[in-house]
């Protein structure tokens, strides 16, 4: 058991990628066509699918309630019969599956079938026919597809018993085969997800790049929190501890320095398990959104930071087990590698008291994001973490540098007391918005914010003192920087409290509209500012208006159908606006992106906008339900069935994601996701509204 989990741990390490495809076409499953000849009017079709990595394909045989399964459809002929029906020559693997909660047979990496086939008449002649399939990966669902397929026969030509193949066609294509002179021809099926337009056109979106940007910048933040973690009382004094007694187990330089080596990539590796077991607990369709927008676990989450929080602060000590420690410890005296090992676990067994919220918050972070980003966090905070202890056993002379224990460890944890503090009423606000309580208000958060860095502040220059703090005679001017910074901080946020943007934190705040007292929009609606103008364009009241609002006094729908008939009355183009009120990428691109002038004047001008809130849990009336085309469930909410519009339309689950439509719902420009890039965001606009009257001429 231990050898396979470290099997699938390295494997994972070696897999993992920004799971990009999150704005673009996804064609993860490809198709292939062989013929040969069995006997002497009898061919063997042979087709193959080509599974991307991370991707499976269902079986042929799905218990009923479940996805489509893969199946081949023929046209009837006069010119052949199939004989018996087609086989997997691929054993699926049988495996349970999250999404529709029951053991399925699966296809990874590539899946072969055959079919026999009686040729009856000499003439050239056609085999046609489709596979219909669905495909998913960890974290989303594709509708189920048809790929067509023409396979040209003719009798006596070199389709032979060689093995040869005919002809090859990929996904989303017709394919030809001519078997008398092996060429081929592919026609671009109709049947495929594209977009209505010349596919060369450029829309400034790379797709992949700013799910690319957000790992790192994840990953930058996992190795800060790994640098506040040495700094705490619990680890900081082991480090001179930890690296004499580890050398002094050590018969040569050459034995040193292995063991060092040995030492940390046991920490790395102990941590990155525990980001990997995350990964592997939470992935799973629709598990994002639920995490992200259900009121139980974003309470759990709030109240396991507030949790946190109290241990930093000196209430009480976290800690596991101590027999778990001893006897790690006492495993770490038998020296070389293995005692290398253990003495790494021990580090982090013991060192867990002070690092576990610090470890617990980014997990907590991780679970909501893609499925790679708990192991990519765990290894930032890990590698921070034991980068220290490494050098130090490998340089020793090094630790007489360092900075002696104190009063000063103490202080650093509860700095990060606050810090947590602050960050745990994200997860509350979350749930305020989701279910439109009304209590957090932008305001309100605001507020509490200036108490808790104001608090800071002062705790910063010994005004304020925990059980566990010393008296402070002096301040240092370390501590002076950071005060200077926590009470400015502070101070900036003021403003906030009135409606200023506040664009650098906006996407960890609530929503502009629960302002209670906002002044820019009453200076906004006296027509002082290039919003949203005062006299409505719009052609009747938006349903959902009373608790769903856009940013920046800009109006527009909710429901996708109230939306569509207003764009023909007025004949303009869709903007649609998958959104989330957990979505933080949204709401910075409303405080950074839609806030610029030009791009306020197209969305308000050009565009019928809808907002399709993917996360809102209120239920829709009867009438306005429907059953999944995707997982066959009922929709309820309004939140569940923009979703399932996005997943079964668009292939995606993630947002924000901006898609231009026309009357028919076929798309004017490739959509765009999270790109802080305003010229590029213009670009987009502009070109679908151009696409738009060009298509109407």
């Amino acid at each position: 058991m231990l050898k396979r989990t470290l099997q699938i741990f390295i494997l994972s390490f070696l897999l993992i990628y920004p799971l990009a495809g999150n704005s673009q076409i996804i064609q993860p499953v490809e198709w292939e066509f062989d013929i040969e000849r069995v006997g002497e009017n009898e061919l063997l079709l042979v087709i193959k699918a080509d599974i991307e990595t991370n991707w499976y394909l269902y079986g042929m045989d799905i218990p009923t309630g479940g996805p489509i399964p893969t199946s081949f459809h023929f046209e009837d002929s006069d010119h052949f019969e199939l004989i018996g029906s087609i086989k997997e020559m691929t054993e699926p693997e049988l495996k349970h599956d999250p999404f529709f909660d029951m053991e399925l047979p699966l296809f990874h990496i590539g899946a072969w079938f055959s079919q026999k086939i009686r040729i009856l008449t000499d003439q050239e002649f056609a085999i046609t026919g489709f596979v219909e399939f669905m495909s998913c990966d960890d974290e989303r669902c594709l509708p189920p597809q048809e790929r067509h397929f023409e396979l040209i026969i003719n009798e006596g030509s070199p389709v032979t018993g060689n093995g040869d193949t005919a002809i090859s066609g990929k996904a989303g294509e017709d394919v030809q085969i001519d078997s008398l002179n092996g060429a081929s021809q592919s026609v671009a099926g109709d049947d495929t997800t594209s977009i209505n337009l010349d596919d060369a056109f450029e829309t400034g979106f790379v797709p992949g790049t700013d799910e690319s940007r957000s790992l790192w910048i994840f990953f930058l933040i996992a190795f800060a929190g790994g640098l506040a973690g040495l700094l705490t009382p619990c680890v900081f004094p082991m480090i001179p501890m930890t690296v004499s007694f580890f050398m002094q187990k050590q018969s040569g330089r050459l034995n040193g320095i292995l063991n060092a080596m040995v030492f940390g990539i046991s920490i790395i590796a102990v941590y990155s398990g525990l980001g990997l077991l995350v990964s592997l607990t939470s992935v799973g369709a629709g598990f994002t959104n639920q995490l992200t927008s259900h009121w139980l676990p974003n309470l759990i989450f709030f109240l396991l930071f507030i949790f946190f929080a109290a241990s930093f602060f000196g209430m009480f000590e976290i800690t596991l087990p101590g027999s778990l420690a001893t006897k790690s410890d006492r495993k770490a005296d038998r020296g070389g590698f293995v005692g290398s090992f253990f003495m790494a676990l021990t580090l982090v067994i013991v060192s867990l008291s002070c690092v576990g919220p610090i470890v617990g918050a980014l997990l907590v972070e991780a679970a909501t994001g893609t499925g790679s980003q708990p192991v990519i966090g765990m290894f930032g905070f890990s590698l921070a973490f034991a980068l220290p202890f490494t050098l130090l056993a490998i340089f020793p002379s090094w630790l007489d540098k360092l900075p002696k224990s104190g009063g000063w460890l103490n202080s650093v944890k509860v700095v990060l007391g606050f810090i947590v503090l602050a960050f745990s009423l994200k997860f509350l606000s979350v749930v305020d918005q989701t279910y439109h309580w009304g209590i957090l208000t932008r305001d309100v958060f605001l507020a509490v914010w200036i108490v808790i860095f104001v608090l800071l502040g002062f705790y910063l220059v010994g005004k304020i003192r925990f059980a566990h703090d010393s008296e402070l005679p002096s301040v240092s001017f370390p501590r002076l920087i950071l005060a200077i910074a926590s009470f400015s901080f502070a101070i900036w946020m003021v403003p906030g409290i009135f409606g200023a943007p506040l664009k650098p934190i906006a996407s960890l705040l609530p929503s502009p509209h629960t302002q209670s007292f906002d002044m820019t929009a009453m200076i906004r609606n006296a027509g002082f500012s290039g919003g949203a103008s005062a006299g409505s364009s719009l052609c009747d009241e938006p349903e959902y208006a009373d608790f769903l609002h856009l940013p920046h006094g800009l109006e527009g729908y909710f429901d996708l159908e109230q939306g569509l008939a207003c764009a023909r009355e007025q004949n303009k183009p869709l903007f649609l606006d998958f959104v989330g009120h957990a979505c933080a990428n949204c709401k910075e691109m409303e405080a950074k992106v839609w806030s610029d002038p030009r791009v306020l004047r197209r969305l308000r001008d050009d565009y019928i906008i809808v907002a399709l809130y993917v996360d809102d849990r209120t239920r829709l009336s009867e009438e306005k339900q429907i059953v999944s085309q995707v997982d066959g469930r009922t929709k309820n909410t309004i939140g569940s069935r923009n979703l399932d519009y996005q997943i079964s339309k668009f292939n995606t689950n993630t947002q924000p994601y901006y898609v231009l439509i026309d009357h028919e719902q076929d798309l004017l420009n490739h959509p765009r996701g999270y790109n802080l890039d305003i010229e590029a965001f213009i670009e987009f606009l502009d070109r679908g509204l151009e696409n738009f009257h060009r298509n109407r001429q």
